[in-house]
């Protein structure tokens, strides 16, 4: 799996179809507020790598995160604790 990035998105695109996850960088932070995966491409862990993809890039960067989406709040961050330290509470 290929993870691009451009402007405030990482995506891929798989059998012609697109999943991404959008954001926005202000100040010191990265508001992660969508995670899209069309209904043909779930269940193959796509959202996650999206996900690690931006996490890894807010690490490098020195960015909080604001986890403003409800796949990121409620199932990527319960599953990787290891970037708790860069969540805005």
């Amino acid at each position: 799996m290929h993870i691009q990035h451009e402007d405030d998105k990482f995506f891929v695109v798989i059998d012609g179809i697109r999943a991404e996850l959008i954001y926005n960088v202000y100040e010191d932070k990265m508001d992660i507020f969508h995670v899209f995966t069309p209904p043909e491409l779930r269940g193959r862990g796509i959202a996650e790598q999206l996900a690690l993809a931006a996490f890894e890039r807010a690490r490098e960067q020195k960015l909080k995160v604001i986890p403003n989406c409800s796949y990121i709040k409620d199932t990527f961050l319960s599953k990787h604790p290891e970037f708790k330290d860069i969540v805005e509470d």
